[in-house]
């Protein structure tokens, strides 16, 4: 075990007194099991003591990064046991020295993406938007309601629900299937943007198409017209912005999360008609106007 400093000391230990709650929470949210959250979030601040706490500015944003990752992860081996045949006289199989260190994860890497796809499967659009933006990235339901045209309350249902489908060790039930179309539609505009590319962003917009920001509800920018807008997107969420863009499918259409460093960012809905963007509504998230790390 890496030797602590008395300031970095005395530093885990203000977070196991102030944030100890808020990452059971976090972890209870996810699990819905009191006794497993309690076991991750021991297993986050002993993975804690292993590091450099020196070298870590924000100590509760690193521990809720790695209560997230190890929750996702216990629901995945949960999954995996129960829906595996089970062979007693197999060999059996160091799991746990195969498994990367989630404190070494900052973003939604492929070790990631397949433990979520456990999850993300089981649940309609709806849930699985309220479920990855609240309870994974941990964006406040106002937001998500701000971004999915719902009340918090509906969403806080969301979440809830996707929190008893994934503890539902039954067959999963067909999630709506997404119009092939519309993804085509908000990928190009991923990829447009992902790229820098103007003139591919130009094609996948509407000639009257509007943009706007919101920042706390609050109106902060807004653009008309081809040229303004797809200028706007590319120079904000373009290849020098340091965001990166992942679709998510809502229950009435299509939105794109953007994150930095792996931190949610903002969240952009996007309204498609007749297979051209014709309003971006891009919700900023706090997190947005703080430096890059």
């Amino acid at each position: 075990m890496t030797e602590i400093e008395p300031g970095a000391a005395r530093r885990v230990v203000a977070a196991s007194r102030d944030d100890r709650a808020y990452l059971l929470a976090v972890a209870h949210r996810i699990l819905a099991d009191r006794t497993e959250a309690e076991d991750v979030v021991q297993d986050a601040f002993a993975r804690l003591a292993a590091q450099d706490v020196a070298q870590i500015r924000d100590l509760r944003g690193w521990l809720v990064v790695v209560v997230r990752r190890l929750a996702l992860d216990r629901i995945g081996s949960a999954h995996k046991r129960l829906s595996a045949p089970h062979d007693p006289t197999a060999p059996g199989l160091d799991v746990a020295a195969d498994t990367p260190d989630p404190a070494d994860r900052v973003t939604l890497d492929d070790e990631i993406r397949r433990a979520l796809a456990v999850v993300l499967d089981r649940l309609t659009p709806g849930e699985r938007a309220a479920f990855l933006l609240h309870d994974v990235f941990g964006i406040p339901f106002e937001n998500v309601a701000e971004l999915v045209g719902r009340s918090p309350a509906a969403c806080r249902q969301l979440a809830s629900r996707a929190r008893r489908a994934v503890r539902d060790s039954g067959p999963a039930p067909a999630a709506p299937p997404v119009d092939p179309d519309l993804q085509s539609v908000v990928e190009r505009f991923v990829a447009a943007c992902a790229g820098g590319d103007l003139d591919a962003l130009a094609q996948v917009l509407h000639p009257d198409v509007s943009g706007w920001a919101t920042l706390g509800g609050e109106r902060v920018g807004s653009d008309t017209g081809v040229e303004r807008v797809a200028a706007g997107s590319l120079r904000y969420l373009g290849p020098h912005s340091g965001w990166k863009l992942a679709p998510l499918a809502l229950d009435d259409g299509m939105a794109v999360v953007a994150t930095r460093d792996g931190d949610p960012v903002a969240l952009i809905r996007l309204l498609v008609v007749d297979g051209l963007v014709t309003e971006i509504h891009t919700v900023l998230l706090p997190t947005a106007l703080l430096p890059p790390r």
